[in-house]
């Protein structure tokens, strides 16, 4: 959807719409699905940008990093941000953000396109690290058994990186390292 920023000066702009964004096109390999995709908001003109309060509702299926099983999160957020239209002068390109450029989207001119901001927040709102409950066990990296669902019989796995701790550890217990 487009909103005309010109427009939406003399009274606030309301919308309400469902979209349909593939999850493929987030590139995220951990997100499987997403449901469509609920949201509607406000615009109104707040000198000497824009006000935008909207609140966005659907459901993800992501895949847990630790026992890779599918799971399905549902999500509400609401967003908050100041609209700022770009003047003809300012450069394009990379620009490094600030602290005070984190609620703040601009545009290039005074027409506002949805899609890109709805797909901005989708990514904000995948976990980086999905997991499927936060006591998740994970897969054995021996036999692969799930560890929330079963014990396996096979021994802990020794990182050989902490065996030179481990020596003095020993050391230290048995007292050699003790008052020389």
């Amino acid at each position: 959807m487009k909103i005309r920023l010109d427009q939406v000066r003399a009274e606030p702009f309301h919308w309400q719409e469902t979209c349909d964004v593939p999850a493929a096109s987030l590139d995220r390999p951990e997100l499987q699905s997403l449901s469509p995709v609920s949201w509607r908001g406000q615009i109104s003109f707040n000198d000497p940008g824009f006000l935008l309060r909207g609140r966005l509702g659907y459901e993800q299926t992501l895949t847990c990093t630790r026992c890779l099983k599918p799971f399905v999160e549902p999500v509400r957020a609401d967003l908050h941000l100041l609209v700022e239209v770009e003047g003809p002068a300012a450069g394009s390109g990379e620009h490094e953000l600030h602290e005070k450029d984190l609620g703040v989207y601009t545009v290039p001119d005074e027409v506002l396109e949805t899609e890109p901001m709805l797909r901005e927040q989708l990514q904000l709102n995948l976990p980086m690290k999905p997991l499927c409950r936060p006591d998740c066990q994970g897969l054995c990296p021996r036999c692969g058994a799930d560890l929330n669902l079963e014990r396996c019989d096979c021994a802990p796995m020794q990182d050989s990186r902490w065996g030179a701790l481990a020596g003095l550890r020993e050391r230290l217990q048995s007292g050699e390292g003790k008052g020389n």
